[in-house]
C-alpha cells in the first residue's frame, strides 16, 4: 500500500509469474530499485512504463467520478473522511455498487457477496467480465444479529419469528444473505415484523436498534459497542474494494489505501472490534483487458 510494489504485487498486476518479473528487472526492461537485497518497483514509474508500452489508437476515456460506491463499511467510511483522500461515497449495497462500477459512475465499489468457495470475484466477473478492475481485500468482518439494548431471548435466526426486525434494501448483499439464513430455518420475512422502511446502510440499521425502533437486525459486530447493542455472531465475511485499474494509481485512491494500512486505521479497527485486517491489500482478481 506504499509507493513501491513488491515482486509479487507487480506479478499480480501484470498477470505473469514472479520469475518473469525478475527477468524483466535483470534485463533493465522494468523500472526498479534494489534495497537490502530486495527488488522494489516504484508505482508511479510502473504506471508510466505501462502507458509507454501501449500500441494502437489511443481513445480518450472520460474521467471516472471520484466516488466509492457499494456496500457501507464503518471502517472504510471513517477512513474516507479522515484520510483526506478527496473521494466521496455513495452507499446503496454491493449490487448497486457493481452496477455503478460497470457504468463507470464510480471508480470503486465495496462488496461482500458470498459465493461458492469465496467472495465477490464471480459477481464482479459476471458484471464486467475481464475489464481492467482490481479486487483488493480490505478486511474480514464479523456479521450476525445486532440486538436492541437489553434484549434477551434471541440466540439465533429461529428466535426472530414474530419479532420487530430492521431489514436492508434488496441491493444489499447482507439482505440476500439474511434471506438465505431465514430459508435455512424454514422462515421468510413474512414470519417477521419488519420496519416499513429498510436501513440503507449498516449504520442506519444500528441506529434504528439503538433508538428502539426494532429488536434485531442482521448487521456488523463492529457497530455493537459503538451503539450499545447486543451481538450474536453468525459468521465471518470478506469485504473487498473493486477499483478501476486506471483509478488505482491516482493520488486519491493511493492516499486512501496508504491510510487504510496505517497504524491509525489499525487502532480504529481494534476500537470498533470485529475486524481482521491481516489480508489488507491482497489482490483477489485483476482484470486482463486494458
Amino acid at each position: 500500500m506504499q509507493e513501491y510494489l513488491t515482486t509479487r504485487e507487480l506479478a499480480d498486476l501484470l498477470r505473469i509469474g514472479e520469475r518473469k518479473v525478475y527477468d524483466l528487472a535483470a534485463s533493465g526492461e522494468v523500472p526498479h530499485v534494489r534495497a537490502v537485497g530486495k527488488l522494489l518497483f516504484p508505482r508511479a514509474e510502473i504506471a508510466a512504463w505501462l502507458n509507454a508500452s501501449r500500441s494502437g489508437p489511443r481513445v480518450a476515456e472520460p474521467p471516472l467520478p471520484a466516488i466509492v460506491a457499494g456496500s457501507h463499511d464503518p471502517l472504510l467510511d471513517w477512513a474516507l473522511r479522515v484520510s483526506g483522500s478527496g473521494l466521496a461515497s455513495y452507499y446503496d449495497g454491493s449490487y448497486d455498487g457493481l452496477e455503478r462500477l460497470a457504468e463507470r459512475s464510480a471508480q470503486a465499489a465495496g462488496m461482500h457477496i458470498r459465493e461458492d468457495g469465496g467472495w465477490n470475484r464471480q459477481a464482479l466477473c459476471d458484471s464486467i467480465g475481464q475489464a481492467p478492475v482490481v479486487l483488493i481485500e480490505i478486511a474480514h468482518r464479523q456479521r450476525g444479529l445486532l440486538l436492541a439494548p437489553g434484549l434477551g431471548g434471541v440466540a439465533g435466526i429461529a428466535d426472530l419469528k414474530g419479532r420487530r426486525v430492521v431489514l436492508r434494501q434488496d441491493s444489499a448483499a447482507s439482505q440476500r444473505q439474511f434471506d438465505d439464513l431465514l430459508a435455512r430455518h424454514g422462515l421468510t420475512c413474512d414470519d417477521l415484523r419488519p420496519l416499513a422502511a429498510p436501513a440503507r446502510t449498516e449504520e442506519e440499521l444500528a441506529i434504528a436498534l439503538h433508538e428502539g425502533k426494532a429488536e434485531a437486525g442482521f448487521g456488523l459486530g463492529a457497530l455493537a459497542g459503538l451503539y450499545g447493542l447486543g451481538f450474536v455472531a453468525l459468521g465471518e465475511e470478506r469485504f473487498d474494494l473493486a477499483v478501476w485499474r486506471r483509478a488505482w494509481f491516482d493520488p486519491p485512491m493511493q492516499k486512501l489505501m496508504r491510510f487504510l494500512a496505517s497504524p491509525a486505521c489499525a487502532a480504529r479497527a481494534d476500537e470498533l472490534g470485529g475486524y481482521d485486517l491481516s489480508g489488507l491489500g491482497r489482490v483477489h482478481h485483476n482484470g486482463a483487458s486494458g
